[in-house]
């Protein structure tokens, strides 16, 4: 099973530096040397993650790289797929393209009105992106998204083709995932939703697509550190939000926990290694971990030795 980390792992401490771009590549850096498999990057307001992951390809050979996740929405599905083909001529094939819909409220305070329904607009866009990445060309008139290509959409070197995962929790989000792209990344989904809800949803959908089986690359948290409690108060604290919007809250619910700070697994070597074991029980193919700097520095540099030690024996 892979294991990869989120980067950046702390914004507090990215928005101080210098050249964030330096600083990002020097934690893949240290990522690759700790033996982790994959370095994900968060889309936000500031770089491109796309752009930086690329970079990051191109300075760190030997590990995977991927985002977790670009939102779609505004982004068209052309200039996407110019973005992750590039990425993927540029890794020579260790990249993944990881998109979302993002939070409904979040992106229409934004950017504005978003197209509806949002999940067809999802799914129109998967569509696209699909053929482009495929045929490295698109011709699709749909109801919320128009994609057409009069020029060649290819990029030469971008193989294999580059796989996309969706962000996803609800039976919709999974479905097209499983029938339009290569698989999920499931946000706030614990090991038992994994196995009992997510991983046969997938499964299920993409068989009867006749489509692979799906990757299933769950996003979770924990940090190994002897400040539990603080750890625990900045995860709450990160974390509070999720609880109020109806989808995260569904997969919680599925979880049977009411705290999204529940999932994070805070303590000892012994803890998340445990949390990791039970993660690939559930049937998960790889793990995305995230909020691995709400111990002190030192802990997250233990984190990621003890991830990387995991990933290297599974």
């Amino acid at each position: 099973m892979r294991i990869g980390v989120a980067l950046p792992t702390d914004h507090h401490q990215l928005s101080r530096e210098a050249n964030s771009v330096d600083t990002l590549i020097g934690q893949v850096r240290e990522l690759a040397d700790a033996g982790v498999s994959a370095a994900w990057f968060t889309q936000r307001f500031d770089h491109d993650a796309i752009t930086v992951a690329a970079l990051a390809a191109r300075e760190v050979p030997g590990i995977d790289i991927g985002t977790a996740v670009v939102p779609i929405h505004p982004r068209h599905p052309i200039t996407l797929s110019m973005q992750a083909q590039t990425a993927q001529a540029a890794s020579h094939g260790r990249f993944t393209l990881g998109v979302g819909l993002s939070v409904k409220s979040f992106v229409e305070q934004t950017y504005g009105p978003t197209p509806h329904p949002r999940v067809r607009h999802l799914r129109e866009h998967l569509e696209a992106l699909r053929s482009l990445l495929e045929t490295g060309a698109v011709d699709l008139q749909g109801d919320t998204l128009v994609a057409r290509t009069s020029l060649p959409a290819s990029v030469p070197g971008a193989r294999p083709r580059v796989p996309v995962l969706v962000a996803a929790a609800g039976e919709q989000t999974l479905r097209a995932a499983a029938e339009l792209a290569d698989g999920a990344l499931p946000i706030l989904s614990g090991p038992r939703t994994l196995a009992e809800y997510t991983v046969p949803t997938l499964t299920r959908h993409a068989a009867a697509a006749g489509r692979p089986a799906p990757r299933v690359a769950a996003i979770v948290s924990g940090v190994v550190t002897a400040d539990v409690a603080g750890a625990r108060a900045r995860a709450e604290e990160n974390m509070a939000h999720y609880a109020t919007l109806p989808a995260y809250r569904a997969a919680l619910d599925r979880e049977g926990i009411d705290n999204p700070a529940d999932l994070v697994a805070i303590g000892d070597e012994e803890l998340l290694a445990a949390q990791v074991a039970a993660y690939a029980e559930a049937g998960v193919t790889e793990l995305v971990y995230t909020q691995t700097a709400i111990g002190s520095p030192e802990d997250e540099r233990r984190t990621w030795k003890l991830l990387g030690e995991l990933a290297q024996r599974a």
